[in-house]
């Protein structure tokens, strides 16, 4: 449903370069609320995954039907990635209002005895420190004097609940995300001072691809298993994500600050 509630905003939504992923879902709330929008996406990472890439073009384009639309192909990997992001964002509407940074790296990663230090160092790279230097890059050119309500600044990081339970097979991912619901009241208190409010997502399992036996990237007994901790056999899916994170970016979510919410529509992680 269309509403005014981010009119006049611009929200920065990293990783939005598939249909069936977390951050096209959001890009799309988002632009229904009324932001305009910059993104950022990476096809030969996708091309790389079961799930395969799609043409970032036909996203922004489906998108620009809703809202002003700017992107920008990126490997976040790279150290200068971050403030390049924010910079073309604010070339691009004059200003920056939200950031969601819903990128990650997929693959690279395995179990205690099988990482390496390339595996920790990439993504590192991706899941952490690009987080970390895009939130430092948009605090500074974020400017509250241009809003005539205070604190609608808005960062949103994402985990994977790495604290909630194992994630098997996934040292270097879950490694790197812990850092960031580990961060998140620190950076929150800074930010706020800068009328920046910070929380960090965790959304349980969602299907993005990774959990349909077509375009599975693990086992597929894994997968059951992960369906079947959650009643109804019923996972989440990208919107389901992004109607929160629609909801803490905008006005109506101000009170809420340097949390870790835990949205994972009831999976029970004692059964997985």
């Amino acid at each position: 449903m269309e509403s005014t509630a981010l009119s006049g905003r611009v929200a920065v939504v990293t990783g939005v370069s598939r249909r069936g992923g977390i951050g096209f879902a959001v890009a799309r709330r988002l632009a229904q609320q009324g932001a305009a929008l910059f993104l950022t996406h990476w096809a030969p990472h996708d091309a790389e995954q079961p799930w395969g890439a799609q043409d970032p073009g036909d996203i922004c384009r489906e998108l620009g039907e809703i809202t002003r639309v700017a992107d920008l192909a990126v490997d976040l990997a790279e150290p200068t990635a971050a403030q390049l992001v924010v910079d073309k964002a604010v070339d691009a509407f004059g200003q920056v209002d939200i950031l969601v940074a819903n990128h990650a790296r997929s693959g690279g990663d395995g179990n205690l005895f099988e990482v390496d230090a390339e595996m920790l160092d990439g993504h590192w790279a991706v899941d952490a420190r690009s987080v970390l230097l895009l939130t430092q890059a948009f605090a500074r050119r974020y400017r509250a004097e241009a809003h005539p309500v205070s604190d609608r600044g808005r960062v949103i990081w994402m985990s994977s609940g790495q604290d909630l339970g194992p994630m098997r097979s996934e040292i270097a991912y879950a490694a790197a995300k812990s850092v960031l619901a580990g961060l998140t009241s620190t950076v929150a208190a800074e930010l706020i001072e800068r009328g920046i409010l910070l929380n960090t997502v965790n959304p349980g399992p969602v299907d993005t691809g990774y959990l349909t036996a077509a375009t599975a990237d693990r086992d597929l007994a894994v997968i059951e298993e992960v369906r079947a901790a959650f009643p109804r056999g019923q996972v989440g899916v990208p919107d389901d994500p992004a109607r929160l994170i629609a909801w803490l970016v905008s006005d109506e979510g101000r009170w809420m600050v340097g949390q870790v919410i835990n949205s994972e529509g009831g999976f029970r992680r004692s059964r997985w």
